[in-house]
């Protein structure tokens, strides 16, 4: 079987502007990468085709749903009598790995409804680059290792290291919310470790944003390799 160690990697950008009558109410921007794999062309249909999934999912989302609320608050805005504010939808893919036959991403889903500030939903996916196959969490480890309860414990000892230097970052009940919202599909590679990230108020004020934490390879005992 052919191997490619590494992704060739073309970043598309795709807008669309969102009218009602003749008022722009959303505009809609996403990034997105477009993977070449020499001599493997099926596992890069197969990275492709996923990425495609999420992007045309996003795009129905934001046609569909988030449109519809657009016009009914430009609507109620015109009714009222007060500014109406455009809505924004921002999607862009984040390379965080490529080498070794790996190759993972994050893509974030940013949204402004006219409140005082927009949010921003982090999704992320790991692929092995020889069949293009998605990767889990627990494929990094060992077979029958608790691997939750050793990424919660070392989240933990970072995340009080943290709040030493800077106080106030996360709720004062991040350990237990650390526990309560670790979510598996959380995670992507980086050059340093296996990166596991929380969403927007999972452990902190807004202020604080989506929170990563970095468990290195040699912690963990695995390392990306062919």
């Amino acid at each position: 079987m052919n191997k490619s160690k590494k992704a060739e990697i073309r970043m598309q950008n795709f807008e669309e502007t969102f009218r009602y009558g003749n008022v722009d109410v959303m505009k809609l921007t996403i990034k997105y990468p477009v993977v070449k794999l020499q001599n493997n062309p099926d596992a890069q249909a197969m990275i492709n085709n996923q990425i495609a999934i999420e992007v045309n999912e996003y795009h129905r989302h934001v046609s569909d749903f988030l449109y519809n609320q657009a016009v009914n608050d430009y609507r109620e805005a015109q009714e009222n009598n007060y500014p109406f504010h455009g809505y924004e939808a921002y999607m862009e893919y984040v390379i965080t790995y490529n080498d070794n036959c790996f190759l993972s991403y994050y893509y974030d889903k940013y949204e402004y409804t006219g409140g005082a500030h927009g949010m921003t939903l982090r999704s992320s996916n790991t692929f092995e680059l020889c069949r293009g196959t998605m990767i889990p969490l627990y494929c990094f480890f060992k077979k029958g290792l608790n691997y939750r309860r050793k990424l919660i414990f070392e989240i933990i000892k970072q995340a009080d290291e943290r709040l030493k230097e800077e106080p106030g970052i996360f709720f004062d009940d991040y350990e237990s919310l650390i526990i309560k919202n670790f979510d598996e599909d959380n995670y992507f590679l980086s050059p340093d470790g296996l990166s596991i990230y929380y969403q927007h108020y999972d452990i902190a004020p807004y202020s604080t944003g989506i929170v990563v934490f970095t468990i290195p390879y040699k912690t963990i005992g695995w390392y990306p390799s062919c």
